[in-house]
């Protein structure tokens, strides 16, 4: 049997910047820095202190996690990118887990929920596949309150899952962008 992971868990999906370090079997430390904006600047020096506080390095990591959404389009660009620079420098596999997933961990028999714009909601059944839907269609959806236990049960996952099988983490869009392409022909700039 494969040994436990020393994993690095995180996630800037919602307004903070997320980490957990989960090694010897379970999660000993949770941080998470309340952030409305800055999270790109911040995530690099915020990982850093945060292993160093508990003693670890890069190289001690054998595996990363990340969150991939739902939530703030550049915020999950923010961390899925790094979560895969980071495992491309360090050779090490890194496990993309959606904020549902991790809810469902706490929460295995609910719907789940993220809040969405528009009084609409990023729903997920028991088994389901995430949808977009008005908040009314759910109303006893389970809604994440507290980001120290949801980065906690996402480096559970993460350090749960098959990494020798993993894709590259990629950022979960469950509705289509809404911005569209310019309808005007671009310029020609050098002829």
């Amino acid at each position: 049997m494969p040994s436990e992971p020393t994993l690095l868990a995180f996630d800037t999906s919602a307004a903070h910047c997320a980490a957990a370090l989960f090694c010897d079997g379970g999660v000993v430390a949770t941080r998470v820095d309340e952030m409305a904006r800055g999270q790109a600047e911040h995530l690099m020096p915020m990982l850093e202190d945060f292993m160093s506080e508990n003693g670890k390095s890069w190289s001690d990591l054998t595996r990363l996690g990340v969150g991939t959404g739902p939530g703030n389009f550049t915020g999950i660009r923010i961390s899925v990118s790094a979560a895969r620079g980071l495992a491309l420098g360090l050779g090490i596999p890194a496990i993309g887990v959606s904020t549902l997933k991790a809810l469902h961990h706490i929460h295995p028999r609910e719907t789940v929920a993220v809040a969405a714009p528009r009084e609409m909601i990023y729903a997920q059944d028991p088994g389901g596949a995430p949808t977009l839907i008005a908040l009314t269609e759910a109303p006893n959806a389970v809604f994440a309150h507290d980001p120290s236990a949801m980065i906690a049960a996402l480096a559970e996952v993460a350090a749960e899952a098959d990494a020798a099988n993993a894709e590259r983490p990629k950022p979960l869009y469950i509705k289509p962008a809404d911005a569209a392409p310019a309808r005007d022909t671009a310029p020609v700039i050098l002829p």
